[in-house]
């Protein structure tokens, strides 16, 4: 597919009739055009034409297409060897926020994705064509503050669009003309937050078209492998189980999502399940959201309702997809065996609870809850006592029961188990030696098996097995999150290893493209994040679920957010993440990602020269944690906050009180010795 409807220089375009033009844009078109759409076409043309008949050369594209973001930028001009993205809004009488961060966004993609416009400079332009003139020395024009050749958005109406293009070409230094063709078809490597990504996955895009080169060859060799094993495994009437490994940000549920869309397409239903609610929660919203605008887009009616009801049909909560096969149990439970009552599974399936889906994949497989904590909550919740199995055991045995074939696919956050109950990948693979030997079992060579879980050698049978299979493509080393900063995750492994100099060496690696900052004030965090965003970039503050010690700083952790307006919403809802009130802890964005954060460091994870002291705080004061399982998930839980952000992150460790008398639970010895640490791998302060 072209990049652009219309693309020449700017002399073949005034060559050409605006019935030329027209025709070419309503022919690229693949929906039928709405006559807002075409209105505003016949205007933009007129416009330009008369615009550009007073440049001696560039070149013009009109509806030049920006996969990661699923949208086309109005018209980019290239003119004296600078970039200008330019948006219409035909009819407008003002200048809309909205809209001056979405031209933003359009110049911001293309600087940091597009190969040939990584070293040219980038202006935004949004073009009111009623709104009244503001001259640029009004603007204050100025550029991002961590790229000088990107600008913040410049605003021109109908008749001033010309003399801001030359007043704005007068002020730039000189650039190389650029080569219109080679430029539009340079090389576009972006990598998508997970949100832009499902969204552009339900609107059946390809996952490679959306990702840069090696993440996106990695996720398509994974995802094709995969599709084999569900192809083979329906032919042979098989069963089989997929462990998917990864780095961070790799694209775990975007491999689970983009195979389940890809089975939906070929109508054989699918289930992705994630115990992971809020990611469940915002996807969901997300997709319900974006598969309305782009029907209203197209002319088309959907309600919000009808949108998000279709979503249900493939992504749904892990628990809701366990209680459905729960109903169909007898009870009580027979010592470790599990039956199905006929009569209960008659009823199930008349009352439309039929299972339908011969693969489901489980993401976050790490989270899935144990044997004692799952049988304590349904005692407690459904009363069902002594439960036998785990949950991980329980969903595999559910899709055993499928007579004829089943796969399991298994997305794997290793070190990222971070609450009470959580399994772990340890689990499933002891369910596997205990009770399905007939399954085949493909699993990456970097997935780090545990030697006995639950009284099972596990790496003596998977290594014993014959129907075990190493495939290498199960795991993916590339992150997409971090896509100015690869190493970030090898980086926060090394600060939670405490290797001072290795972690210095690879932070000052990527630290130009990638900035961490310290700072003792919340304040300044604050500003820095503000600052730093250009666009719709999302930004917002995040810390652990036991910074009990923040209410001061105006955080409380026991007021949860409301995770769906916290990513999706703009600044303008105080439930936004961008409002800066609401903060998410590490339960809350695991999966998920933004822009640019602001980690609150409280003193319940603290440096001491002899090992990191994770505390609780309980009766009034911070005690100790003795328990080495709640040890193990206090680090992962910094270990998921320090991976969360996509360009760049402030820390904030704050002073503590200096009261008379002090505050002991917010002294300065809580946090001066995480301070210094993180000062000392290299860490600037504000």
């Amino acid at each position: 597919m072209e990049r652009y409807y219309y693309g020449k220089t700017t002399t073949a375009f005034l060559e050409d009739s605006p019935e030329t033009v027209f025709g070419a844009l309503c022919k690229s078109e693949l929906f039928d055009t709405t006559q807002a759409q075409k209105g505003a076409w016949q205007e933009e043309i007129v416009l330009l034409r008369e615009v550009l008949s007073k440049f001696l050369c560039g070149d013009v594209f009109f509806e030049f297409v920006i996969p990661r973001l699923g949208k086309r930028v109005d018209v980019v001009l290239l003119l004296g060897g600078v970039v200008f993205c330019l948006e219409f809004k035909v009819g407008a009488s003002t200048y809309a926020l909205a809209d001056r961060e979405q031209v933003w966004d359009y110049a911001l993609d293309l600087k940091n994705f597009h190969e040939p416009s990584r070293d040219v400079f980038l202006v935004p332009v949004l073009v009111a064509t009623e709104a009244p003139p503001i001259s640029l020395d009004e603007q204050s024009i100025q550029t991002c503050h961590y790229d000088r050749r990107v600008y913040a958005p410049v605003l021109a109406n109908r008749d001033t669009l010309g003399l801001v293009l030359h007043q704005l070409l007068a002020r730039l230094p000189a650039q190389p003309v650029l080569n219109g063709k080679a430029w539009a078809h340079g090389r576009y490597a972006p990598t998508p937050t997970i949100i832009q990504a499902a969204s552009a996955l339900y609107a059946h895009h390809r996952v490679e078209a959306m990702t840069r080169c090696e993440a996106g060859e990695n996720l398509q060799q994974t995802t094709a492998f995969i599709l084999n094993v569900i192809e083979r495994a329906k032919a042979r009437k098989e069963k089989c189980v997929c462990f998917v490994t990864g780095v961070p940000g790799a694209g775990k549920t975007l491999i689970g999502l983009n195979v389940a869309m890809k089975q939906f397409e070929k109508k054989e239903p699918a289930v992705y399940l994630s115990g992971n609610g809020p990611l469940v929660d915002v996807l969901s919203e997300a997709l319900a959201r974006d598969h309305v605008r782009q029907k209203r887009e197209i002319g088309q009616r959907c309600t919000l309702t009808a949108a998000r009801r279709e979503v249900k049909s493939f992504i749904q909560m892990i628990h809701h997809y366990r209680d459905n096969a729960l109903a169909k149990l007898k009870t009580p439970f027979n010592g470790a065996l599990l039956e199905v009552d006929p009569a209960k599974a008659a009823k199930h399936a008349q009352d439309g609870y039929s299972d339908v889906e011969h693969v489901a994949i489980f993401d976050e497989a790490q989270r899935l809850w144990d044997q004692p904590h799952l049988a304590a909550w349904l005692k407690r919740k459904k009363h069902l006592p002594n439960f036998p199995m785990s949950e991980s055991e329980f969903l595999i045995w559910s899709l055993d029961l499928r007579p004829d074939w089943a796969v399991v696919v298994c997305l794997v956050g290793e070190g990222q188990e971070i609450n009470t109950g959580e399994a772990g990948i340890g689990e499933p693979l002891r369910a596997m030696c205990a009770r399905f030997p007939n399954w085949q079992i493909y699993l990456s060579p970097q997935l780090k098996v545990p030697n006995r879980v639950g009284g099972e050698d596990v790496a003596a049978y998977l290594h014993n097995n014959p129907q075990v299979r190493n495939v290498p493509v199960l795991h993916l080393a590339t992150s997409m999150r971090s896509f100015r900063a690869e190493k970030l995750a090898d980086f926060v492994s090394l600060l939670l290893d405490r290797d001072v100099a290795a972690a210095q060496q690879t932070y000052a690696s990527f630290c130009a493209h990638y900035p961490i900052v310290l700072t003792r004030s919340l304040p300044k965090a604050k500003a820095w994040l503000r600052q730093m965003a250009g666009g719709s970039e999302r930004y917002g503050l995040v810390c652990s679920s036991q910074a009990a010690r923040l209410r001061p700083l105006a955080i409380d952790v026991r007021a949860k957010p409301d995770v769906v307006h916290w990513f999706l919403d703009d600044i303008t809802d105080i439930r936004s993440s961008q409002f800066l009130e609401d903060v998410a802890t590490e339960f809350d964005i695991q999966g998920l990602e933004v822009d640019w954060a602001c980690l609150i460091w409280d003193g319940d994870f603290r440096y001491t020269p002899e090992a990191w002291k994770p505390c609780i705080f309980s009766g009034g004061r911070w005690k100790s944690t003795r328990d080495s399982a709640r040890k193990q998930f206090q680090l992962n839980a910094y270990r998921v906050l320090l991976t969360r952000a996509r360009k760049g992150m402030v820390i904030c460790v704050p002073e503590g009180d200096k009261g008379d008398p002090p505050d002991v639970t917010r002294s300065a010895g809580v946090y001066d010795g995480t301070f210094r640490y993180l000062q000392s791998l290299g860490l600037k302060e504000l």
